[in-house]
């Protein structure tokens, strides 16, 4: 251990507790040192594990959202497009009788044609009658509408009027850009 330790730059004691599996936190970096001292090689592999964790904003805007729904209306979080393999989702997913819509949260757009164009294709293969783009109610998002024209065409209906009609437990009758 302690020619291990001096190897990898740490003291016998720590290789001890590390492998005895009595360090709660291990740099990777001086894992994958000390392993390298006795001809191993360190791999790392990530796994889906259950819903992402989303930032407070995200979180914040999609309950502020939310909380405008009427309480017949059904409402999903991180809903998988329904094409085998597509690793994308909807932020949220909102129901009534017979219609659908994808929700995606944006805090912090910068880019109105990638916007434009990612929301495109997950409109063409999400499953949903429309796309609800919702966003926070300052200063920022409104000049950034102004801005993006790209986005003006796949949104028709207004936001005030989409959440009008979906605070009433009512289909909002297409896309809006919804700020809250």
């Amino acid at each position: 251990m302690a020619e291990t330790g001096r190897a990898a730059g740490a003291s016998s004691a720590t290789v001890s507790r590390i492998e005895r599996g009595l360090s709660e936190h291990v740099a990777v970096v001086q894992l994958a040192r000390l392993i390298a001292v006795v001809g191993l090689e360190l791999s790392v592999r990530a796994y889906p594990g259950g819903q992402p964790i989303r930032d407070a904003g995200h979180a914040a805007l999609l309950g502020r959202f939310r909380i405008r729904l009427h309480r017949d209306l059904r409402w999903a979080t991180e809903v998988p497009l329904p094409m085998p393999g597509d690793l994308r989702a909807w932020d949220a997913v909102v129901r009534g009788t017979g219609w659908r819509y994808g929700v995606e949260a944006e805090t912090s757009p910068r880019d109105g044609q990638a916007l434009s164009r990612r929301l495109a294709l997950k409109a063409r293969d999400g499953g949903v009658d429309g796309v609800l783009l919702v966003m926070p109610d300052r200063r920022r998002s409104r000049e950034f509408l102004k801005a993006a024209e790209s986005l003006r065409p796949n949104f028709l209906v207004s936001g005030r009027r989409a959440l009008e009609l979906l605070s009433a437990g009512v289909d909002p009758g297409g896309s809006a850009i919804i700020l809250v």
